[in-house]
Parts: C-alpha cells; sequence; structure tokens
C-alpha cells in the first residue's frame, strides 16, 4: 500500500515536470526557432538556447521515468502492453533528443554564421532550413504521434484494472485518439501543428495528463486492485 502511494505521487510529480519543462524549453526556443533572423537571434541568445534544451532534457528524463514507475504496475494486469509502453516511451524520448540536437546543432551554425567575416547567406540558410526541419518533425511526432500512442496505452491498462478512477483513463483514451489523429493530420498538411485546430486537439491529453498527475499525487494508485 505505502508503495502504491509513493510510487503514484513519484509519477504524479514526473508528469508535471515533463509537461512544466517542455513549455518552457519551448519559449526558450523562439530567438532560434522562430522569425528570419534566426541566424543572429541564435547567437546573442545563446544561454537562453541552451537553457531550453536543458529543460528538453529534463523532459526527456521525466518521461521516461514516468513508464518506468508505471510498470510495476502495470505489468500485473497486461505485461506485454506495460513492456510496449516503456518500449514507445524511451523511442519518443529518443525522438525529442534529436530535436534538442537539431537545435544545440542550429545554435552552432548561427554562431559560425555571426563569427564569419563574409559568410555565404544562402549556404547558412540552407543548413538552418534543414535544421530546422529536423526538430519540426521530431516536435511532431514525439510530443504528438508517440505521445498519443503512449497514452493509449497506460490508459487502457487503467481502465481495465481500475487502478485510478475510470473517467481519468477514459479521458486519457479520448485524449490518445485525438492527440494521434492530430499527428496524422498535421503529417499530411491538413492543418499545421501550432494552429488552432492543433491547440484544440491537444487539450483533452493535456488535460488527462495534469488531472492523473494531481489524482496520483493526492491519492497514489488504487490500493483495493494492487
Amino acid at each position: 500500500m505505502r508503495s502504491a502511494i509513493s510510487t503514484g505521487k513519484v509519477t504524479g510529480v514526473l508528469f508535471i515536470l515533463a509537461a512544466v519543462s517542455s513549455i518552457i524549453g519551448l519559449l526558450l526556443y523562439d530567438p532560434i526557432l522562430n522569425g528570419s533572423d534566426y541566424l543572429v537571434n541564435g547567437a546573442s541568445h545563446a544561454n537562453q538556447v541552451i537553457t531550453g534544451a536543458l529543460m528538453e532534457l529534463i523532459l526527456v528524463i521525466s518521461a521516461v521515468g514516468t513508464s518506468i514507475t508505471m510498470f510495476p504496475h502495470l505489468r500485473k494486469y497486461n505485461e506485454t502492453l506495460a513492456l510496449g509502453h516503456v518500449c514507445f516511451r524511451f523511442l519518443e524520448a529518443i525522438i525529442i533528443t534529436i530535436g534538442i540536437v537539431s537545435v544545440l546543432s542550429l545554435l552552432t551554425l548561427s554562431q559560425e554564421f555571426t563569427a564569419a567575416s563574409s559568410p555565404d547567406i544562402a549556404t547558412f540558410q540552407a543548413s538552418g532550413t534543414v535544421l530546422k526541419a529536423i526538430h519540426d518533425w521530431t516536435f511532431l511526432l514525439g510530443p504528438n504521434f508517440m505521445l498519443g500512442l503512449n497514452t493509449m496505452l497506460y490508459s487502457y491498462i487503467f481502465y481495465r484494472s481500475g487502478l485510478v478512477p475510470r473517467p481519468i483513463a477514459i479521458l486519457g483514451m479520448t485524449g490518445a485518439a485525438l492527440i494521434f489523429i492530430a499527428a496524422v493530420l498535421e503529417m499530411f498538411g491538413v492543418f499545421p501543428q501550432l494552429s488552432v485546430w492543433g491547440a484544440l486537439l491537444a487539450v483533452p491529453v493535456a488535460a488527462n495528463e495534469m488531472i492523473l498527475a494531481v489524482w496520483l499525487i493526492a491519492r497514489g494508485f488504487n490500493k483495493s486492485v494492487l
């Protein structure tokens, strides 16, 4: 019983830490990912960009941490899906890490551009476009596509097991389906990821994570089914 409560609290804290660090990281990346002067602004905001990368590393650790802390409880009801959740969460973390490397590489490109006496602007811009595209695709495949899959896996087990209240599990499965659909539509260019539709389809999964986090911190996993 103590394990269920303590593990639940840790899992809840990790969910909140992942959400907060992801938002802060995205905001700190603004000078180098947005605007036409990113090759100049990136170098002039180097510490800010690096701090953003550190925030995303915290996101990676926290996201993987949630799968590790939940695994002992999830495996009791469906070991295959529980193991799949851990594996896919690691894959999500790898995709996000590739995005981090692309941003840091873009920062290096920006620093080289500002240090050059007469840079070949076309060459630097072409390299920058590729690095930004890598980040954009990892941002789509990690926090959207893989997030939907991972949320569906653990929410389904929650629903079948009763580890958390079923309304939370239902919200999780609904949010997972919507964010997965959003990712597919964004991949085909129906609407951009950072858009009204993208935000609306992401709200349920974000709400689920926060509600789940608060519940786990306050109550932990349902001890009666463990």
